[in-house]
């Protein structure tokens, strides 16, 4: 088969069956070993799909990712192929991979990929928000004060932001996002993806918060977050009466120019000139 030799990151369905690729077929029945997150999920799939998986089966989680990799890779440089599935979407993105493929570069054998769903693509498409620039940030923190510290540090962050939450905490961390980018940042919570009952919620960051804290929201989320609207430019004239005020108050007129500039990222000689003319 052409991934003869390859370390293979298989995307697995997020929901519906039907999304299965018929590569992804092809590699559970055919590849040497299918290291799966969940070897019952992986069962629970293929019988779905309709497929037998034929090679070895061994389990692959955070876990054990570091221990099992080279003996994965073993079966690699000996020419056969091995499959990574996790429960649901790609391999690696806040999910076990990384740690093999990068073990993998590092022995200089092949890694590819049978790409397919994606949570995050998922949601970021049907957010409605802006598509060409995102970052995705995983999991927020658990702990409040962690999670606060996490967000406030992103307010600024000026792409589209996807995050997953558990169902159990994301009243909390819709409340939080809306006390660190403000209440008005759009949003959207994306829950059960390709599932019978998907839904997508959009509104302001209060606003959801308000209706998760009504209504338990159920099954996987994600959130997506717009990102924050460029900083209004600020004009030499706009800051001139600061300059005045701070001069009146017994500042030397260069040092209060020099203090006022800088906080404003105005031109320092154009803000001078601008004070003198208004004297």
């Amino acid at each position: 088969m052409p991934d003869d030799g390859a370390l293979v990151l298989a995307a697995t369905p997020i929901g519906n069956a039907e999304d299965a690729s018929p590569r992804l077929l092809r590699l559970l029945e055919k590849a040497d070993v299918v290291a799966a997150e969940d070897t019952r999920r992986l069962h629970a799939l293929a019988a779905r799909v309709g497929v037998r998986v034929g090679g070895r089966v061994v389990s692959f989680h955070e876990h054990n990712e570091t221990f099992r990799a080279d003996e994965l890779l073993d079966v690699v440089e000996g020419g056969g192929t091995v499959a990574v599935v996790t429960d649901a979407g790609m391999p690696s993105v806040s999910d076990p991979g990384y740690r093999v493929v990068a073990r993998a570069i590092e022995r200089r054998l092949r890694v590819t990929a049978a790409p397919g769903p994606s949570a995050v693509l998922t949601a970021l498409a049907l957010s409605g928000l802006p598509t060409d620039r995102f970052t995705f940030e995983g999991f927020p923190p658990r702990k409040p004060g962690e999670r606060a510290r996490t967000l406030a540090a992103l307010a600024a962050e000026p792409r589209t932001m996807v995050f997953f939450e558990a169902p159990h905490r994301i009243d909390d961390t819709l409340a939080a996002m809306a006390e660190a980018f403000g209440a008005g940042r759009p949003a959207a919570v994306c829950r059960e993806l390709t599932k019978t009952y998907e839904e997508v919620l959009r509104g302001g960051l209060g606003e959801l918060a308000a209706r998760a804290a009504a209504e338990p929201l159920r099954g996987e989320i994600c959130v997506v977050v717009a990102g924050a609207p460029p900083a209004a430019e600020v004009r030499v004239e706009d800051v001139v009466g600061e300059v005045r005020d701070r001069v009146a108050g017994g500042e030397r007129l260069k040092a209060a120019v020099a203090a006022v500039a800088e906080a404003a990222g105005v031109s320092k000689r154009e803000l001078y000139e601008a004070a003198l003319k208004a004297r």
